[in-house]
């Protein structure tokens, strides 16, 4: 294996990509090419997230037809400049966790994304 991107189904993909370019992402990949979209691949660096609207897939794949919101995941990013980071985003989502120095040795924060999804940004000092 070489890489993980998740593919996150959203309810609201228009809202989804405004928040995630607030985070410095942006939209490198799109289905269809304009909007209205459908499906997103998003990057930021070296992390790729895509994000794709529940009915797109709903009638092929009945298992992502839902109308609650999905269960609790946590996605942990490395980021160098956490100080930095978390003053550029810092009004522009929901802190849940503010900077702060773990046992192991990172610089963490975490914040709620528009669909409830959590984000850990992290800064281990090794790479500092």
């Amino acid at each position: 294996m070489e890489s993980l991107s998740p593919n996150i189904f959203v309810h609201d993909i228009n809202k989804t990509i405004a928040f995630y370019k607030e985070l410095g992402f942006k939209v490198t990949m799109s289905v269809p090419e304009q909007p209205e979209y459908v499906w997103v691949m998003m990057t930021n660096d070296k992390v790729t997230i895509m994000f794709q609207t529940f009915e797109s897939l709903g009638k092929d794949l009945t298992e992502i037809s839902r109308t609650d919101t999905s269960g609790p995941m946590l996605f942990y990013i490395n980021v160098k400049d956490i100080q930095g980071f978390f003053k550029k985003i810092e009004n522009k989502a929901l802190v849940l966790k503010g900077l702060e120095k773990t046992f192991y040795g990172a610089t963490e924060f975490t914040i709620k994304d528009c669909n409830g999804l959590i984000l850990t940004f992290a800064e281990h000092e090794n790479n500092a």
